[in-house]
């Protein structure tokens, strides 16, 4: 399997394989979405979004409640573009990863 840079293996070290899987399918669907050649009205807020999940990705503890409303503005944003539908259910069983933590 490639993997872009910036990536690195779980293997070995002490990081949440769901945060793992969540960052390497928003930057999937980050590169998806980028090499689409369709202009379509809600893009910028699929980017904005993708940013803002990538971002908490990377800081290793992301808030379940903003990863569900970002996947939310991500599905609403580009849901109806077939081309990216397979990388935006990547990204939904990622953040599903990480369960109902409400108390």
């Amino acid at each position: 399997m490639l993997r872009s840079l910036g990536q690195r293996s779980v293997t070995g070290s002490d990081e949440d394989p769901r945060v793992a899987e969540l960052r390497t399918a928003v930057s999937r669907l980050r590169r998806e979405l980028a090499a689409h050649p369709a202009e379509f009205p809600d893009r910028g807020i699929a980017e904005d979004e993708l940013a803002s999940l990538a971002a908490m990705a990377i800081t290793g503890r992301p808030e379940i409640p903003r990863l569900r409303r970002s996947l939310l503005l991500v599905a609403g944003a580009i849901g109806s573009v077939s081309a990216l539908a397979r990388g935006l259910s990547d990204v939904r069983a990622a953040v599903e990863l990480f369960g109902d933590q409400r108390h």
